[in-house]
């Protein structure tokens, strides 16, 4: 199936239904008043996050949804019915913005989370609603209120950990398929990666996360080149980055330092939070450098990335190095998760076994 990461629709909610001016009408009952009924109320249109999608494709062909109106009120005290609401199920990571104010409407980011995107239209006021002692034949009534219509963009933002950053060909759809359950295609050609990949990888049997690899970045993005960056939306929601750079001495006429510089202004240009997020870098293709040189090319990087940044000598291709770089990835995201749990619960205490214990209450004196 296509991957689709990105819609425009229109959403149109119905109109309330129309109040009625009406009178009682019944055999020796000449003055039986007013009775007319209100309007229904008109459909509204909800966005629901659904863990069962993961693309937005059924709102690439269908872009126009529209609610239905409320009835109108009649005589007798009837009121209208008020009309369904559509439910458009989304999958788990959407963004909603309006197109035409900006303005983000929703971040769907659980399952079973629900937002209201065009609200229905009230019904309009039947004649008895304006019954007084001074006006006991009102022939006023109100009609109904439209219905919200609004332009929307839909994104979606994948729910992952980690994300993988690099050129094309740097090796981040080997290193995903090797250290978790993702099964990307690989090709040694640029650009083989064409739509995100999420995969889950197991660091023990309590102690997961996901990792996302998504098409290669290259200079110039900014402007259009390569893929642009139509894909680093996807690394918003993670909470660190791999940076992998391949080290094979191969072409030697490319500085591989100064792509991965400038691929870090790239990323900068895009988003400064994303720039600033936490960010590792991975040597990959450490198989194809000489045993006598990679201590040398490691000090290398380690000089021109800081010694403050984490970095790690791999191969994806043979696994060499992956599961030291899999547990620190492990350690660090259980840190992050204790370290949020602790900000939203200060009261919860933890111990080394990873459980969580309440405060015992104080004793009654």
């Amino acid at each position: 199936m296509k991957f689709v990461d990105e819609a425009k629709i229109e959403v149109m909610a119905g109109k309330g239904g129309n109040g009625v001016a009406s009178f009682r009408r019944e055999k020796f009952i000449p003055k039986g008043g007013p009775d007319g009924g209100d309007g229904g109320r008109g459909g509204s249109i909800y966005a629901i996050a659904d863990r069962n999608l993961n693309t937005l494709i059924d709102y690439r062909y269908t872009r126009k949804f529209q609610a239905k109106n409320g009835e109108n009120g009649r005589g007798s005290d009837c009121y209208g019915r008020g009309a369904p609401d559509i439910e458009l199920r989304v999958p788990v990571g959407t963004v909603i913005t309006d197109i035409n104010t900006g303005e983000t409407i929703a971040d769907l980011d659980k399952n079973g989370e629900k937002a209201l995107l065009a609200r229905g239209g009230k019904g309009g006021l039947g004649n008895l609603h304006f019954k007084s002692s001074t006006n006991r034949a009102p022939r006023q009534c109100t009609p109904g209120e439209p219905g919200e219509e609004r332009a929307l963009k839909l994104e979606l933002r994948v729910l992952a950990d980690v994300g993988l950053l690099g050129l094309p060909n740097a090796g981040k759809s080997t290193l995903i398929s090797a250290v978790s359950n993702a099964k990307p295609r690989i090709a040694d050609y640029p650009f083989t990666t064409l739509h995100p990949h999420l995969g889950v990888v197991r660091a023990g049997p309590e102690s997961s996360f996901v990792i996302a690899d998504i098409p290669g970045l290259i200079e110039g993005a900014s402007e259009g080149a390569g893929l642009g960056h139509q894909f680093l939306r996807h690394l918003s929601r993670t909470s660190l980055l791999l940076h992998v750079i391949d080290v094979a001495p191969m072409h030697a006429e490319e500085d591989p330092i100064a792509a991965a510089k400038a691929i870090v202004e790239e990323l900068r240009k895009f988003d400064p939070a994303l720039a600033d997020k936490p960010r590792w870098v991975v040597l990959n293709k450490m198989d194809l450098v000489p045993e006598e040189e990679r201590a040398e090319v490691i000090e290398k990087y380690r000089k021109e990335f800081g010694a403050d940044t984490p970095l790690f000598a791999i191969s994806a291709a043979t696994r060499e190095g992956t599961d030291k770089l899999v547990n620190a990835i492990a350690a660090d995201i259980h840190e992050q998760r204790r370290q949020l749990l602790a900000e939203s619960e200060p009261d919860v205490c933890f111990d080394d076994q990873e459980e969580v214990f309440p405060p015992e209450p104080e004793e009654e004196k």
